[in-house]
């Protein structure tokens, strides 16, 4: 049965509760889920009524959603169930990476080369907007953002990160957010207990760039963090392209582990090397792919 977009908000939706320490009992507004994860409301909508339906929150009795306990202790980052979803949500990637796909599409002309319902058509096209990779034209149709499409940027890419990166470890306005950066610990822990071995491309790569993303944040330095998002838009593409040895993520994600651990000592300057060799070693090993 195919994933649909609702249920793919669920894990969103409780590290959302986890990264705003909401309490139990706290409101949970559409609007502000919807704005946050990019999306309509209505499918937050849905994704809240089987939440609720999970015992994950609650209704409120004046209606919407409130915190349980039941979020407080569900990890974030359960394994969504695999469906033909996932598989033309890779194909669609796929195919506008080799230029397959103009960069301007309809729905139905995609319904139809896919062949596909409208239905789920909308999930995906919903997905692969909230990852930042297509916008809906005015009045008819989508285009597609800019994307990573030959080697030489990719490996461009990894030196810019190098340059960037370490040097925000040590940015004067540098100041842990010890909140965001214990949530991605989680998430890498539980890659390292098994689950980088079951889980989507997509999901390591989300994984990876969060805590990425969460250190550039850190920086206090908003070009740094700016770069580095609209720098992973534009290579999520490229690395679905590369062959995943779950050996060397696993490898990589115990790396993130020691670099969290140095964050969270306050020794900076062993943080900012480690980074960089990190990085260097990651770079490496994707070229030989």
């Amino acid at each position: 049965m195919p994933q649909t977009l609702s249920a793919q908000l669920v894990p969103s939706i409780i590290q959302y509760i986890n990264n705003q320490s909401l309490a139990i009992g706290a409101r949970l507004p559409e609007r502000a889920l919807a704005e946050h994860l990019r999306v309509s409301r209505s499918p937050v909508r849905t994704a809240l009524a089987k939440m609720a339906d999970n015992k994950l929150i609650s209704r409120h009795p004046e209606g919407g959603y409130v915190v349980a306990e039941g979020a407080l202790s569900c990890s974030p980052f359960t394994e969504p169930v695999k469906s033909n979803a996932d598989e033309i949500y890779f194909k669609i990637a796929s195919d506008r990476l080799t230029g397959e796909l103009p960069e301007k599409v309809t729905e139905n002309e995609m319904m139809r080369r896919y062949g596909i319902t409208r239905s789920l058509l909308s999930d995906i096209l919903l997905r692969i907007h909230h990852e930042g990779w297509i916008e809906r034209l005015p009045g008819h149709g989508w285009m597609f953002a800019e994307s990573m499409s030959s080697g030489g940027a990719y490996n461009e890419s990894y030196r810019f990160r190098k340059i960037i990166e370490p040097a925000g470890i040590l940015e004067p306005t540098f100041k842990l957010d010890e909140t965001s950066i214990l949530q991605c610990q989680e998430e890498q822990v539980w890659l390292c207990n098994g689950a980088i071995f079951s889980v989507t491309p997509a999901q390591i790569f989300d994984a990876n760039t969060r805590l990425h993303e969460a250190i550039a944040a850190c920086s206090g330095n908003m070009f740094i963090l700016d770069s580095l998002r609209r720098l992973n838009r534009v290579r999520r593409l490229m690395e679905y392209t590369k062959a995943i040895d779950r050996e060397q993520a696993l490898r990589r994600c115990k790396e993130h582990l020691v670099l969290i651990g140095l964050l969270l000592e306050d020794d900076r300057e062993a943080a900012s090397d480690y980074m960089r060799m990190h990085l260097s070693d990651a770079s490496r090993e994707k070229q030989a792919k």
